[in-house]
Order: structure tokens, then sequence, then C-alpha cells
């Protein structure tokens, strides 16, 4: 599978067999995936916890929200939920500059870990709707703060992608079947053009800024510098 095929094949999916679940070891080997993304400043602040007692995932089942677009639907029934979790954490001791930072190496820890669980035909779904009781069930310190919590197992439902049509809605939906329905937008919808001649560069403080220097932040860093990737 290339690349390519593995990035198309890589779904959200929130419907989950019971007769097969993830072992510990595929997932511990998961979040080493996780944790080879870049990270700002390298200063790699995120922390996981793995979940796969039967008892711990049920706890941790009714603190979730599922799928905000369909309302009538309260998540997976009994019989097909997940059999595994990945909880990502922020540890604040680690954290080298602004939350954001942290939410951009979020972003690629977890893109990280859901392609290599579809590469071993695991399926997952990043849940930000959650409970703060989570914090206490799972026994935290004060600086660990969870970020996200990641469902996973293996599929129980067909996701489908399709083009957001000329009303621009977005919003994934089931049919009869219960097939997962996701609108796409078309590459065009998404490219902006940049101008065939760029105009003069300018300083935050509006006066001209000579071509052939390296902006810096105030702090006297580069993006590139500011950004280990």
């Amino acid at each position: 599978m290339t690349i390519d095929e593995l990035i198309e094949r890589t779904r959200t999916v929130r419907r989950f067999r019971q007769d097969r679940s993830p072992d510990r070891k595929t997932l511990r080997e998961l979040v080493r995936l996780a944790c080879l993304g870049g990270s700002a400043r390298n200063a790699q602040p995120l922390r996981y916890v793995i979940v796969t007692r039967e008892r711990l995932c049920n706890r941790i089942f009714p603190l979730l929200g599922w799928a905000g677009y369909l309302s009538d639907w309260p998540g997976p029934a009994p019989g097909e939920r997940p059999q595994a979790y990945i909880i990502c954490l922020l540890d604040e001791e680690r954290l080298a500059g602004p939350l954001t930072e942290a939410c951009c190496d979020l972003g690629i820890a977890t893109q990280n870990l859901l392609l290599a669980a579809a590469s071993r035909g695991i399926f997952g779904c990043r849940i930000g709707a959650f409970s703060g009781e989570i914090h206490r069930l799972l026994g935290l310190p004060e600086r660990l703060r969870v970020l996200l919590v990641v469902a996973l197992g293996y599929p129980a439902e067909r996701v489908v992608l399709e083009e957001v049509g000329p009303s621009g809605d977005v919003r994934y939906w089931r049919d009869a079947q219960q097939v997962h329905h996701v609108p796409k937008r078309r590459l065009d919808d998404v490219l902006v053009e940049a101008p065939q001649e760029p105009g003069p560069e300018s300083r935050s403080d509006g006066t001209a800024h000579r071509a052939g220097t390296a902006h810096r932040a105030d702090n006297g860093s580069s993006p590139s510098e500011r950004r280990d990737r």
C-alpha cells in the first residue's frame, strides 16, 4: 500500500467489532510512532495513557461525546463500542511555548498514530468532547491535562468519501444501510493562488523589510528555530 492509499483509507470509525481487539504491544507501537512526529521547539510535551481493561473502558465510554452532527445518535451501542483507548495528555512541565504549539503537536502525533493503526487494520476516532471526570478516573497528577481521547478497534462500519455539494454542506451523515458518508471539499475549493508578482515586503511596524533577511520573532528566534521537525 502506498502512502497515498493509506491516507485515503484512514477514516474516522465509530463502531467497532467485538470479536477482535488491539493488543497492548500494538498500541505501544502506535504511541512510539506518534512520538516520532515533529514538535514545536522539540519540547515533546505530550504523554499517553493506554487503556485496554474492559472495566476501565466501560467507565470511560459514558464520559465521551460522539458524532456531533448525528444529533439523534448517542454513540456506538453495546456490542460495537471501542476495545481500547489512547488518552493524549499535555505535560505542562514540558510545555516550552504557548498551548497552540502543543495543539499542533497533537494533530501531528495523532495523525501518525491513526495512519499506523490503519496500516494494521485498526481504525479510530479522535474525541475532543469529554468530561473532566476522565482526569480523576485515571488518577492523573495536576500537571497532566487531558487533551484528546482516541478510541480504537477493528471497524464494524463502512465509511465513504464524497464531494461537497453545491450547498457547501460539510456535515457527515448515515444512510439507511448505516453507511457513513463524509463530504470533502474539492481541491480547487481549498487552493488559494499566489499572486504572479509579489508585493513589497513589510515589517510589523509598517516599514520596509529588506529582501533576503529572515524575519525574527520578539524572542529573537526565527520560525525554523521555533519548530524543529
